[in-house]
């Protein structure tokens, strides 16, 4: 941020000279030559500007996750039998190469091919009751988490966090990127439409009430529940849902898990 005001300045005052020149230059063709060398000048400084932030991103995404409470990070194998399964948190990154076969939603969403199904019998049989539960989030690419991520990092600075503090935070609420289940095209943010909050106002909805109570039986579950934020290392997220397949679901639900703790690798904070 401050390199981009010090660059900012430095492209203000660039064109006070150049204005100042143009005006001064007697010569036509000195003219044309000093608009010709400063257009390419000025080309460079707007790349910095634009190159800049997207360089901080990245730089504050890695830090945050080699630091992330001193835990290591593991790529899980892919297992084409237990994809629904793959684990992805603040400990675990996504595969390298992970090739998600998209299917496309309306609104501009996608997902996971493999749970389209039993998502849409999901959201139709939420319809049916008389309730309207809607997609604000599925998919995602790096660069789309990338841009959340920073934004959150920005706005806690900007209420006056350290940068340290603002990257421990963020990471709270807006997966590091290559850490966000969103990457797998499994994972869905489902709110009500009469109250579109990502905030805990949405466990009192309609929408999420039923949710909560049935959406094991379509293969999801809520994968933030409240009471294991020390175990995934999100906050509660009564809107997160996530396909992990019917059985898996229905072992989760009944003694009240949360994915880590299925699979087994709820020390990961110890």
């Amino acid at each position: 941020m401050i390199l981009r005001m010090k660059i900012s300045t430095i492209f203000k005052r660039i064109l006070h000279i150049i204005k100042r020149k143009i005006i001064t230059c007697t010569s036509r063709t000195r003219r044309i030559a000093f608009i010709f060398s400063t257009v390419i000048i000025l080309f460079g400084v707007l790349s910095l500007i634009q190159a800049s932030p997207l360089k901080q991103t990245s730089q504050v995404a890695a830090e945050h996750r080699s630091g992330y409470k001193t835990a290591s990070l593991v790529q899980t194998p892919i297992d084409s039998n237990t994809w629904q399964l793959l684990l992805v948190n603040p400990w675990n990154v996504i595969p390298a190469g992970y090739d998600v076969p998209l299917k496309e939603l309306s609104g501009g969403h996608a997902v996971d091919e493999r749970c389209y199904d039993a998502l849409m019998e999901m959201l139709e049989d939420c319809r049916a009751a008389g309730l309207s539960p809607m997609i604000c989030s599925s998919y995602r690419t790096l660069e789309k988490q990338e841009q959340l991520y920073n934004d959150k990092i920005n706005d806690l600075t900007a209420l006056g966090y350290s940068l340290k503090d603002a990257k421990d935070e963020a990471g709270r609420h807006v997966a590091v990127p290559g850490t966000s289940e969103h990457h797998l095209g499994l994972a869905l943010d489902i709110v009500d439409e009469n109250n579109q909050e990502l905030d805990t106002s949405q466990e009192e909805t309609p929408v999420q009430q039923w949710l909560m109570e049935n959406s094991w039986k379509y293969g999801f579950i809520l994968r933030y529940p409240n009471g294991k934020s020390d175990i995934t290392g999100i906050i509660y997220e009564p809107w997160h849902y996530r396909y992990v397949g019917k059985e898996a679901a229905a072992e989760i639900n009944e003694m009240d898990l949360c994915l880590e703790e299925y699979l087994g690798q709820a020390d990961y904070e110890n």
